[in-house]
């Protein structure tokens, strides 16, 4: 990966009426223009030329146009079709897969992680990841954890990233020998490696912290 591509869809055109979906394509372009902390309601109204309130019989809250800007954003990330490669890389691949979804978005990492917080939003990374896994000797809950874990590690090395490149976009790097998006390119496969050499260990785990 040699460093963020932010999507350059052109601002859909104004026009007098709007739904649900036009109004999340706008905010999502909106996003990669200006950002998630400047991505307000009312800049959101403006662009579409309607009053503020008028996005509120669309969504009830911010959180909510958020919540369907994430759905767009993983709804990105591709599904994997069987193949016979083992375990290891299926996750690998489909790690990097999900992280690539989340950098093709200004601040992607961040909406994503804001509205997993609050349990809003689609759980198709989440599923992906369990899909990864399938055949390993895990029970459905022990996996659900396992795929939980693995995408709160993307999210946050992901946000990591993105704040970094933000940082040297505004002259801010902090110099290092190597270029950060390749070193955190090993960082991020080594700690997807490491899930990997865990995951036979998880269902033991969890059997250590039944009672008794």
């Amino acid at each position: 990966m040699n460093g963020v591509q932010y999507s350059e869809n052109m601002m859909a055109a104004r026009n007098p009426r709007h739904d649900r979906e036009s109004v999340t394509d706008v905010a999502l372009s909106l996003l990669d223009q200006v950002g998630l902390p400047d991505l307000s309601m009312r800049r959101l109204a403006a662009e579409l030329d309607v009053q503020p309130s008028a996005l509120y019989w669309h969504f009830a809250n911010k959180q909510e146009l958020l919540a369907a800007v994430a759905d767009r954003i993983v709804g990105q990330i591709p599904q994997r079709s069987a193949d016979s490669s083992d375990a290891a890389t299926r996750l690998l691949l489909t790690a990097r897969s999900i992280r690539d979804a989340l950098l093709a978005y200004r601040d992607g990492a961040e909406v994503v992680q804001s509205t997993a917080a609050l349990r809003l939003g689609a759980t198709r990374a989440t599923e992906i990841i369990q899909d990864a896994i399938l055949d390993a000797p895990l029970a459905p809950d022990v996996r659900s954890d396992v795929a939980d874990a693995v995408l709160q590690f993307i999210l946050g090395h992901t946000m990591l990233l993105q704040q970094r490149m933000h940082a040297a976009s505004h002259g801010a790097d902090a110099g290092d020998e190597s270029p950060f998006a390749d070193s955190s390119s090993r960082v991020f496969d080594t700690g997807i490696a490491l899930f990997s050499a865990g995951i036979p260990l998880s269902g033991a785990l969890r059997s250590a912290q039944s009672p008794a």
